[in-house]
């Protein structure tokens, strides 16, 4: 890894996907961590975690119900819970540009 590399990564934008093994929403949810990827005008990364495997990071961050997408670089962290396949409201909501959308 060279130092661009580290630069990289500092600046990328973090959010937490919060789920719980492979239930029917937990799956649909990946599939939506997908587009919303896709869609967003600027690199994002969303991390997987589910709470079965690692519920301790679940209990820390205060996490009642999956799947929860939260952005914990923001106090209070700003979440979304349920539903998150309309992308373009997703990627605003968590003040994120989406490619698609007209300039």
């Amino acid at each position: 890894m060279n130092t661009n590399d580290v630069a990289d990564e500092a600046v990328r934008p973090i959010l937490r996907l919060y789920l719980a093994g492979d239930a029917p929403a937990a799956r649909r949810a990946l599939e939506e961590r997908k587009r919303i990827i896709d869609a967003a005008s600027e690199p994002i990364e969303i991390e997987i975690i589910d709470i079965l495997e690692r519920p301790a990071e679940a209990e820390i961050a205060g996490i009642l119900a999956t799947p929860t997408l939260s952005d914990e670089t923001v106090t209070p962290p700003r979440r979304l819970i349920g539903d998150i396949s309309n992308t373009t409201q997703v990627l605003e909501y968590f003040g994120y540009g989406n490619k698609d959308a007209p300039a």
